[in-house]
């Protein structure tokens, strides 16, 4: 088959799981191109962007020049050159009428030189996150790209964006897409209380077991017990309760370290109330690491922490990774009952599930979990378990060529039925 994923940037460190996705359906045999808005963060590039040398399938489209009239006049000689060949997507993607602003500012025009430019028919089209389905649905109905569409929806794009542009910002796509792919049974209902009348199926983000070897937890000799959370610092990942409820244990004489990897716009803040509370010794934030680094912090560490949050705007997560893969490592995990995540964690038996923003709750857990070793092993290998199940991005990747070919069969029934009318 020959697939798009429409995405925002590429690569990003934060998306491995996009990442899972394509080197897993290449594995597969298919073919994979990558559009995206524009490169993501190349100080960093994971391994496996190299190893399939997935910069060389990438395509970025964007608005063009950011000077209006260098963009127009480029666009006006890039037109004659091509009109002949491509009048009818060119012209369409123009129509101010019918695409308002996006084909007033040429954002519409230069995403179709790109798609034009390259494979633009396609049996998929997979777009991450649904202002990026709804990018891909102009695109098509312009002409400028051919295939099913598959929407993915993830987190922000169910919360925060819903919220600036309104409960209907997905009606034209709903309409016009083929198949919808929340990662969670709560995004699920959500698109279904949204309207969404089309075909609908979870299918989760996953990971590749075989890359986090899982370890029994064991305290170490000096009976210091490590902490840790890996995550973007942001409000949503809720850290700032994590180091309320590491600095209660602290005052209490727990011998606990507590390691955040990651960055992100409340970096500062974080500093600061980790100053305020006393917990310099105690708490370290070491900023974005590469997976391999991620890894062997994750080697050294007894329990995962993820105190994730509604923020104020309503943005939440979808299933994090991160939980995921510390999980498939065996280390017991204290999180919230948020969003998708109590369809990963099973409370009690891989680790325990907090209300939001609730320090004492946090505290409490992690005393437990602290005081009592023993339990870490049974937990961690009911982590793991659960995951290599649900979770295995190979068996998932082996579902969603499925989901791929019955789509395409069900196209296939149809013109058959067409043709015999």
């Amino acid at each position: 088959m020959k697939i798009a994923f429409i995405v925002e940037p590429f690569p990003k460190v934060s998306e491995t799981f996009i990442l899972n996705q394509i080197t897993g359906l290449i594995d597969l045999g298919h073919e994979v191109d990558i559009y995206a808005r524009h490169v993501g963060d190349i100080s960093k590039i994971h391994p496996d962007v190299e190893k399939y040398q997935l910069l060389e399938r990438t395509y970025y489209y964007n608005k063009g020049p950011d000077n209006y009239i260098v963009r127009m006049i480029k666009a006006l000689i890039w037109l004659t050159a091509n009109f002949s060949k491509h009048s009818v997507p060119l012209i369409e993607s123009l129509n101010f009428f019918k695409y308002g602003s996006r084909a007033i500012s040429l954002e519409l025009f230069y995403a179709t030189i790109i798609l034009l430019k390259h494979k633009q028919n396609y049996d998929i089209i997979h777009c991450h996150f649904g202002p990026f389905g709804l990018k891909a649905v102009l695109w098509r109905q312009i002409g400028a790209i051919q295939g099913k569409l598959i929407t993915v929806f993830h987190g922000y794009d169910m919360t925060t964006y819903l919220r600036k542009n309104g409960e209907q910002a997905y009606d034209l796509l709903f309409n016009l897409g083929d198949l919808f792919l929340p990662i969670s049974e709560h995004w699920k209902q959500r698109l279904i209380k949204m309207g969404c009348t089309g075909k609908i199926a979870v299918h989760h983000m996953g990971i590749d077991c075989q890359r986090f070897a899982f370890a029994v937890r064991k305290p170490r000799d000096d009976g210091q017990v490590n902490v840790v959370t890996v995550a973007r610092l942001v409000e949503k990942k809720g850290i700032e309760y994590g180091i309320r409820a590491v600095a209660k244990l602290r005052a209490n004489n727990f011998n606990i370290q507590y390691t955040i990897v990651g960055d992100g716009s409340m970096r500062k803040k974080l500093q600061r109330l980790i100053k305020k509370l006393g917990v310099g010794d105690a708490v370290k934030l070491l900023g974005s690491q590469q997976q391999q680094e991620v890894i062997g912090i994750l080697n050294n560490s007894h329990i995962f922490l993820a105190p994730s949050v509604t923020s104020k705007i309503g943005d939440q997560e979808g299933i994090p990774v991160a939980l995921m893969e510390t999980m498939a490592m065996g280390l017991p995990v204290v999180t919230t009952q948020h969003s998708g995540i109590p369809e990963l964690v099973q409370d009690g038996i891989s680790g325990f599930l907090v209300p939001e923003r609730d320090v004492d709750a946090l505290t409490e857990k992690l005393s437990y979990l602290v005081k009592h070793p023993e339990v870490w092993s049974k937990m961690g290998a009911a982590g793991r378990s659960f995951v290599e199940k649900h979770y295995n991005i190979n068996i998932l990747n082996n579902q969603l060529v499925e989901i791929y070919q019955n789509l395409l069969d069900d196209e296939f029934r149809e013109i058959k039925e067409q043709q015999k009318v």
